[in-house]
């Protein structure tokens, strides 16, 4: 099976947004080649770490919340 990892880094990313915690971190429990190109696109800070959460970056947060919106919220 052929993946889009552009849509999977999306849904990531909006995922992060449900996790959100003060104000800029989220819990970092998915998929670890994801996170990384979250990363190297300048959203997240780096996932490698002891640390259980990362923080977004301005555009990252502003980022995650559109697509959580896109993604998730009802239509009607």
């Amino acid at each position: 099976m052929d993946i889009d990892t552009y849509k999977i880094d999306e849904a990531t990313l909006a995922l992060l947004y449900l996790g959100l915690h003060e104000r800029c971190r989220a819990w970092k429990s998915f998929d670890w080649d994801a996170m990384g190109r979250l990363h190297e696109k300048g959203f997240i800070s780096d996932p490698v770490g002891k640390a259980k959460s990362v923080t977004f970056t301005d555009e990252g947060l502003r980022e995650s919340e559109r697509l959580f919106r896109e993604l998730f919220a009802g239509r009607g």
